[in-house]
């Protein structure tokens, strides 16, 4: 079995002033052919489950280029044409191959192509022709198109949000896929269209026992594949919003009636699916009252992860303003803040002007006297199995807050994060991060709550107010009603 795998993407907010060029994806991660590090990363996991099965199966695996940028505005025209021939010439020097698998994000877009993925996927399908089984891995936040579903004979998402399964995902499109090739199973798709723009995730109820329900349906009645495919709000194109795929084995039919009945429980959970949102001085209020234990505060208005620059002070400030302290925050990209606290070297007491550098979403800078408590070259993160770089890092205090200041744009995965830098987060009594959801599976190990904020921001949760001209309507929260039409499949 002869298996050609790659990997490209990002996610992209249309609405963020932040250009991804082909330096955003050498950055972040860029591995050439062969070169993919002897580890899980987030976009790769189809490779990653093909290099199990080259061991345990036999297979052949030709390996083409893995590369992810972090999240930010549209791609550059020339970066994507070039990231995507590079990997399409790499495909066709491998020909002939008995199956591809393809890790990408789903919802990428790049100046002239609005799908970026379905774009790809179709390029693959015309090289290898229509007997070849094409699958590919993606983010739950994506745009699940018509284009790339056509291309594709199985697309599977993460189910957990956070994306804490990346690697169990590969394996079961790999698996699925491989057994497509060997003649065991005929994939096909059945697709609901929930009309909805929307966050779900699943370290709560109703999503947790959802998410939980459909795995367990799974491997029954002929059903091969269930995804959700949450859709990601901040993108100004036409195909967003929640659907529900699943892939039977050739039935059709009831594929379809299961597809309706699970967007329908969606569409009834809708109001609950995402945990209450605390101005920040409420936040504030309940953690400070809160005798014992940490509580995390997340603000998910300035998450990197969804294309916000990250530099933001409004709930920084507001700690500071209060005198809170025993607390920690991060992190803060800022990497001229950063360079200076290496120039003052640890130790050093000196006055700072850092975040708030991006523009009015982000705030005004921060000017302190601050303590350089601890410096690291090549910083990183863990998110599950993978390691997120967040470039040289530096840790400070500031009037009792403990600050992550790093080069790289990230958000918030694991609490190493701040143990790295020698920060105890067992002895503070509150710590702020940004990111949406992503902390949860390993902050909420050792808090005692967690509060999410409405800060100001590039990602509002207020999805009424962002400014879209292109998305297909009717769609709730825009349109109060848009099922009294029958959803599309």
């Amino acid at each position: 079995m002869k298996c050609f795998t790659a990997s490209l993407g990002t996610e992209t907010n249309t609405f963020s002033p932040m250009l991804t060029s082909r330096q955003s994806f050498e950055e972040e991660f860029y591995a050439a052919p062969g070169r993919h590090p002897d580890r899980p990363t987030l976009f790769a996991g189809p490779l990653w489950a093909a290099r199990k099965r080259a061991k345990t199966k036999g297979w052949e695996v030709v390996e083409g280029t893995c590369t992810f940028a972090q999240p930010a505005g549209i791609t550059t025209r020339h970066a994507y044409e070039t990231l995507r021939d590079e990997i399409l010439d790499q495909l066709r020097a491998a020909m002939p191959v008995d199956l591809v698998l393809m890790g990408l994000h789903g919802a990428m877009v790049a100046d002239g192509y609005d799908d970026c993925e379905g774009d790809l996927l179709a390029r693959i399908r015309e090289i290898v022709g229509p007997k070849v089984p094409v699958g590919a891995e993606l983010d739950p936040h994506c745009h699940m198109t018509m284009k790339r579903l056509a291309a594709a004979d199985v697309i599977i998402c993460f189910k957990e949000f956070p994306h804490i399964d990346f690697v169990e995902r590969g394996e079961e499109l790999a698996e699925l896929i491989g057994a497509m090739a060997e003649g065991r199973v005929k994939p096909v798709a059945s697709v609901f269209d929930c009309r909805m723009i929307n966050l779900y995730p699943t370290t709560r109820q109703p999503m947790r026992g959802f998410v939980d329900r459909i795995q367990a349906l799974e491997g029954r009645d002929g059903v091969l594949s269930i995804s959700i495919a949450h859709g990601f709000p901040y993108a100004d194109v036409p195909e967003i919003g929640t659907r529900v795929v699943v892939y039977t084995d050739g039935r059709k039919e009831f594929g379809d009636r299961l597809a309706e009945r699970l967007g329908r429980e969606i569409i009834a959970f809708r109001d609950d699916a995402y945990p209450p949102i605390l101005p920040i001085d409420a936040a504030l209020d309940r953690a400070v009252a809160r005798n014992q234990g940490l509580v995390v505060i997340t603000d998910p208005s300035d998450n990197a992860g969804g294309g916000a620059p990250g530099d933001s002070t409004f709930v920084l400030r507001r700690m500071l303003e209060r005198r809170i302290g025993e607390a920690a925050f991060g992190p803060i990209w800022d990497p001229v803040a950063v360079r200076m606290c290496f120039n003052a070297g640890e130790g050093t007491r000196f006055q700072l002007r850092f975040g708030g550098k991006m523009g009015p979403g982000s705030g005004d800078p921060i000017d302190a006297e601050v303590t350089v408590t601890k410096l690291v070259r090549d910083a990183t993160q863990t998110f599950g199995d993978a390691l997120a770089p967040i470039g040289d890092a530096a840790a400070i205090a500031v009037d009792g807050i403990a600050v992550v200041l790093i080069s790289n744009r990230q958000q918030a995965f694991g609490t190493d994060l701040f143990t790295n830098l020698g920060i105890d987060l067992g002895a503070k009594r509150i710590c702020a991060v940004k990111s949406t959801n992503h902390f949860y599976a390993s902050y909420s190990r050792m808090a005692e709550e967690v509060l999410y904020t409405s800060a100001p921001g590039t990602l509002t949760l207020d999805f009424k107010s962002i400014p879209y001209t292109r998305v297909q309507r009717p769609i709730w929260p825009l349109d109060e009603n848009p099922w009294s039409q029958e959803p599309a499949r």
